[in-house]
């Protein structure tokens, strides 16, 4: 029978002085399968995208307008995310064009800005309000820099709508989730 095992070794003894070979334990093989089996889990999901910025796009047509939303359906944070309005009105948008959204739906943002910048903000306890210049013709597009900020752990869901003389022409609902 061997003596207790030096620093230099890895054999591993019982309480009755008998050798373990930690390396066939059946709860160390099945630890190590485990492990593996959840960094293949990890690494096969970011093969497939399944931890990034997932984009979506919803539409809705009303009172003569076209609104278009490219948002991000899900996201993690600290990654940049796309957001961006179409609206269009066949025979032009007149002098200005009005966003209102659900007033919270930006606070999960670390923003960078509008491009193009509002003209006016306002925001009631509810709703937030952009006013912008309309451009020329029949389309307009704003864009929202920003990226999920590092504390956030909820999604939000929020309505968005382009408003005319106080009242919504044309409005969609979409919601963000965030993964850890």
């Amino acid at each position: 029978m061997a003596g207790p095992p030096t620093p230099d070794t890895s054999t591993v003894w019982s309480r009755h002085g008998e050798e373990i070979d930690e390396g066939s334990h059946p709860v160390a093989l099945w630890l190590r399968r485990a492990t593996l089996t959840a960094m293949a889990a990890v690494v096969l999901a970011g093969l497939l995208s399944l931890l990034g910025v997932h984009t979506s796009t919803a539409s809705a047509e009303g009172n003569g307008y076209h609104l278009t939303l490219s948002y991000p359906s899900m996201a993690r944070a600290g990654l940049d995310t796309p957001w961006q309005v179409t609206v269009t009105r066949p025979g032009g948008l007149g002098k200005q064009v009005t966003l209102a959204i659900t007033g919270d739906y930006f606070t999960i943002f670390e923003t960078q800005g509008f491009h193009p910048e509002p003209a006016d903000e306002t925001r009631n306890a509810h709703t937030l309000y952009l006013t912008f210049t309309a451009p020329p013709g029949d389309t307009f597009v704003v864009d929202f820099d920003a990226y999920i900020q590092p504390s956030s752990q909820q999604g939000r869901s929020a309505t968005l709508a382009v408003m005319r003389g106080g009242q919504p022409m044309v409005s969609l609902d979409f919601d963000t989730r965030l993964m850890p």
